[in-house]
């Protein structure tokens, strides 16, 4: 229905009335606007008195500031005033609120406000409900008023929600309109327009008109910012930090980027890292002052000029000086010290021989970190140390990208640049502790550090340039070798440092510890002697280990207990034998074994080694009547129950060579026990151990007292090599033992054992159990093996060369 279709008989009303410029008011829309001229504001005042109903219309000229008949449009808002706010200057802003269309049928009067009879228009609704053509076009408007809001940056979340929830096609039509920002004739044409069908029509063609309109002018800027002169906008920009500098007295710029090259032209960098760090120091020249990316580049230049390329030291090659060096610093270890003897020999012989990488395998406390302080002196070489232990990012390694916040090198560049030098040697500590998770596994990136061949190619991801490592000697450590990559175990040339013995103990702590302790302590040779039975009853009684750290403490806490007596004039010189040291550091901690005082029934001595070396370990076996049963205990692990079972399967086929009943295994129940069943045990060199102890409680048979045994037994009686033969021997010799039964294939590991231990034991070296039993059970002496059968010759037999983790393994706390 047009305007001038209304029907003259509907209702008209008489209201104030206010010209509106540039502001177009719709029914149920709430709007702010600004009201200046004397004839609005008393419009204004006349609504307040009469209800704050008004007219709003919108004026056809806005530049005009007189109204007169004919410059208004004939449709405008009945409306309610919501809120007035008076400003300064007799002005004053009003919240208004549409109520419905009006026509402005006749301008009453223009002074002094106007005055209008306005007649009401109704609407003609179209209900959501009743036709699906409507549906359609609602879904349409909503869909051009979201891509309307993409481009345009003047809409609210609010408004669009607004627009989202609407089901009526007039309200609908009027919201928009009323809320984006179109000109005042484009939202009159809307107000006039009174089906709300044909409105909605219309301002979907007002939302993609003005789509296209947005969408050029976003093209058009960007083709201006485009044109924007780079280098002309980054002079201007340079000239005035110049002179802000200037202002501030600041000039060092130029002279931090001449400092910078004087140093790399200063440092004779090999030709690609000089390049590198020249086109880094221009980049850095041309960065404004005080960026993020200039102290980047600032850190990288650091770093890269505090890294030794070309420094290096010279090695020392005098063989009988290193040899010194070593053996004045370290007792024993004669592997390790003979293994860089050798390196020194080829290197005297061939100097371009590369830098090499060995792994010192040994349990904690035995020297494998100082050792390495002491193969440097003897090298002449600085030295670095790489702790590893729970490292678990790959970063770690090989560094961090530059371009992240708090970047930096990884520990092998850092250590090169602790040491100064670019061939040190670099000790990298409990490689085994190493982890990995999401974050990348470093014992992988190891692998072209520790690699001959690669790693004088290494590149560190924070310097992004290759370092050469080759010169570089590697030492690693670690406890154990299970945790150890294979690949990386495959680099690296295994030395194992066993535990020492307790002669050795001795001697590391009278020629080292000892004078250390005292001198740490203030105290001097006159003041405190200590017996070598006061430091052997101190290893045997108070320490527990493999090394020599408990050792250590326990000599401080002597001297500690000798200078409090020297400092309370209780005596002016204090002299410890094995006798006094329980009044100095209480109460033995350790005891030996006690050894049974006659022969035992079903009760062997048997031997293990453990990490804090060798023990006497009791093997026990009850034969009781029963149907049968084998019952092992004493905390045992699967590889020596399995033991057990092996001993019995070779009993049962040699049962009548024996001089055991043939039925034993259906008439008789077996139990074998292990004592301190706290601790866990396992390992299947205590197979001819349990063998002899099954026959003697079997036989009831007593076994020799002053005997200890070790090996691996078949079912067919062949007794295997076993390993630890050191500590086991050392164990044997510390707890009264005088014979003691190795495998045949062991008698080579006699040259590793301690010279005394060698001399106080005898040794019997056998290759069958019944070797075994006829010397060890009394009255036995008749026992031959049994006869072989084809094929079963030593040479069928693969023996492992080492087995220090299949021995017993005991856990003392």
């Amino acid at each position: 229905m047009k305007p001038n279709e209304l029907n003259e008989t509907m209702e008209t009303v008489m209201l104030p009335a206010m010209a509106l410029r540039g502001v177009t008011v719709f029914p149920n829309m709430t709007l702010h606007f600004e009201v200046e001229r004397d004839i609005s504001m008393r419009a204004l005042e006349q609504a307040m008195e009469q209800g704050k109903r008004i007219f709003l219309v919108t004026q056809r000229n806005i530049a005009k500031s007189e109204v007169e008949d004919g410059d208004l449009y004939e449709i405008g808002t009945i409306s309610v005033i919501k809120q007035v706010l008076r400003l300064p200057g007799d002005n004053a802003r009003v919240l208004a609120e549409g109520v419905s269309r009006g026509r402005l049928h006749d301008l009453m009067q223009t002074t002094p406000y106007l005055q209008a009879e306005v007649q009401l228009l109704e609407e003609v609704e179209a209900p959501f409900e009743e036709d699906i053509q409507h549906e359609a076009l609602l879904r349409t408007t909503i869909e051009l008023f979201q891509q309307y809001a993409e481009v345009s940056t003047k809409l609210t979340p609010d408004v669009l929600l607004g627009v989202m929830a609407a089901k009526d096609l007039g309200w609908l039509a009027d919201f928009v309109a009323q809320n984006i920002p179109l000109r005042y004739e484009d939202k009159q044409s809307i107000l006039e327009e009174l089906d709300a069908e044909r409105r909605l029509h219309l301002v979907t063609e007002i939302l993609a008109h003005e789509i296209q309109i947005l969408k050029i002018d976003q093209e058009m800027q960007a083709k201006v910012r485009e044109r924007v002169n780079d280098s002309q906008k980054d002079y201007y920009l340079r000239e005035q930090l110049k002179i802000i500098q200037e202002e501030l007295g600041d000039g060092s710029g130029d002279d931090e980027i001449q400092e910078y090259t004087e140093k790399i032209e200063a440092a004779h960098l090999p030709k690609e890292v000089a390049e590198k760090l020249k086109k880094e120091l221009s980049r850095m020249a041309k960065q404004p002052f005080g960026s993020a990316e200039a102290g980047v580049l600032r850190n990288y230049l650091d770093v890269c000029l505090e890294i030794p390329w070309t420094q290096k030291t010279k090695e020392r090659v005098n063989l009988e000086q290193a040899r010194h060096i070593l053996n004045a610093n370290h007792y024993g270890m004669e592997k390790v010290k003979e293994r860089i003897l050798e390196f020194l020999a080829v290197k005297k012989l061939a100097p371009d021989l590369k830098g090499q990488i060995i792994c010192l395998v040994g349990p904690p406390g035995v020297g494998k970190t100082s050792i390495a302080a002491s193969v440097a002196k003897a090298l002449n070489r600085k030295m670095a140390r790489v702790s590893l232990g729970g490292v678990r990012d790959e970063a770690e390694i090989r560094g961090h990208r530059k371009t992240y916040i708090g970047a930096m090198p990884g520990r092998i560049i850092n250590a090169i640049v602790s040491a100064g030098s670019s061939n040190p040697l670099l000790l990298l500590d409990e490689v085994d502790k190493m982890s990995s998770d999401q974050r990348g596994d470093p014992s992988a990136a190891l692998l072209e550090v520790l690699d001959s061949e690669q790693n004088s190619t290494f590149r560190d991801h924070f310097i992004e340039m290759p370092f050469d490592l080759s010169d570089v000697l590697f030492i690693t450590t670690c406890n154990s070798l299970d945790t150890v990559s294979r690949p990386l175990l495959d680099r690296m040339e295994i030395i194992e440092v066993s535990s020492y013995t307790d002669e050795e103990k001795v001697q590391i702590a009278r020629q080292h510890l000892l004078p250390k302790e005292m001198k740490r302590h203030g105290l001097n040779g006159s003041q405190l002697r200590m017996t070598d039975g006061a430091i052997r009853e101190l290893i045997v009684g108070y320490t527990r280990e493999s090394g020599v750290r408990q050792l250590e403490r326990e000599l401080a806490s002597v001297c500690r207990k000798a200078a409090m007596k020297l400092v309370s004039q209780e005596a002016k010189r204090v002299s410890v034998n094995g006798d006094q040291l329980e009044s100095l550091l209480g109460v033995r901690k350790y005891h030996p074994e006690r050894m049974e005082s006659m022969p035992q029934v079903g009760v062997v001595n048997g031997l293990a080694w453990t990490s804090v070396g060798g023990e006497l370990l009791e093997v026990e076996v009850a034969a009781m009547d029963g149907s049968g049963k084998v019952m092992p205990t004493g905390n045992l692990g699967d590889v020596m129950k399995e033991s057990c079972q092996a001993a019995i399967s070779f009993i049962r086929s040699n049962a009548s060579a024996l001089g055991v009943a043939p039925d034993f295994y259906e008439k008789q129940d077996l139990h074998i026990h292990f004592p301190e069943g706290a601790v866990p045990k396992d390992g299947p060199s205590a197979g001819i151990a349990i063998t002899t102890a099954i026959v003697s409680a079997l036989t009831q048979t007593p076994v020799r007292r002053s005997i200890a045994m070790t090996g691996e037994v078949t079912i067919r009686g062949r007794v295997l090599p076993i390993g630890g033969l050191r500590e086991k021997t050392m164990a044997a010799f510390r707890n009264g033992i005088h014979t003691v039964f190795i495998p045949q294939d062991n008698i080579k590991d006699l040259e590793d054992i301690d010279p005394t231990v060698r001399t106080g034991l005898h040794f019997i070296p056998v290759s069958h159990v019944t070797e075994v039993l006829s010397q060890a059970l009394m009255g036995l002496e008749s026992v031959s093996a049994p006869q072989r059968v084809q094929g079963d010759k030593e040479s069928d037999l693969i023996t492992p060369s080492h087995d220090t983790s299949s021995v017993s393994t005991r856990i003392y706390q």
